[in-house]
């Protein structure tokens, strides 16, 4: 992972900005954790996503993030994961991510899932996480049955069928060709457990690309793949939950 560049590029245009226009807040949802909470000002109802941070922590990028889904006609909790931690190096980030267990962190989401539904009565809710946060989306998939969309971006997988079986909704998966971390050879193992289990599922491994290649903050990042890939993501999400 490329460490962070704070506010560089975080308005990328790679990332289209929707219809509504966004509220956000800072709000409690589980022990210490303060999430940023973006939802659309309109009245109405809107599914509800769960967004998942990079190994950095909150950053501008994710907050960027948040809000341009939100402007689409979500309500999204960008949960955090490091109790108000933000690293700006990989090393800052092994440090934090070592005082962690993994147990805290799905209490944590499966926090954020009660909250996004007793607060907002959501009839269908998402989820979507970038690196550490990409594995942490399939984590929660693997145990929040209440779930009806998971998005992937290049986070480490699970291959077991009896894991991934658990889950019953489509997932889609975003992968880097040039990804060492998480090889072809894995997604491709993934991909057909999906398909075995009869999960539906669409994954794409982006030629030519390094891992975190949608972060605009970082030096791996490829516009026009991040561009596909964020489109894609919408329609998913469009598909999915409403």
């Amino acid at each position: 992972m490329p460490d962070y560049v704070k506010d560089e590029n975080n308005n990328s245009v790679a990332f289209s900005v929707g219809e509504y226009t966004v509220q956000t807040e800072s709000v409690n949802y589980f022990q210490n954790a303060q999430g940023y909470l973006a939802r659309p000002t309109a009245d109405g109802e809107f599914p509800a996503v769960v967004m998942i941070h990079e190994n950095l922590g909150i950053t501008d990028n994710i907050k960027e993030m948040a809000k341009k889904a939100a402007s689409h006609g979500y309500i999204v909790l960008a949960v955090d994961l490091y109790d108000g931690k933000v690293a700006t190096t990989t090393d800052e980030a092994r440090v934090i991510l070592g005082t962690f267990e993994q147990q805290q962190w799905t209490d944590n989401m499966n926090s954020a899932v009660r909250y996004l539904e007793e607060r907002f009565d959501v009839e269908s809710i998402g989820s979507i996480g970038w690196c550490f946060g990409g594995g942490q989306s399939l984590n929660l998939a693997l145990n929040n049955s209440g779930m009806d969309a998971t998005v992937i971006y290049y986070g480490r997988l699970v291959t077991d069928p009896s894991a991934l079986s658990k889950i019953t909704w489509p997932v889609l998966g975003i992968f880097a060709g040039l990804d060492t971390g998480i090889p072809e050879e894995t997604v491709r193992e993934f991909e057909s457990v999906l398909n075995d289990l009869g999960i539906e599922n669409e994954i794409i491994i982006y030629p030519g690309v390094k891992h975190a290649f949608a972060n605009p903050s970082g030096d791996r990042y490829a516009p026009e793949e991040s561009k596909d890939a964020w489109e894609k993501t919408l329609g998913f999400f469009e598909a999915s939950l409403k």
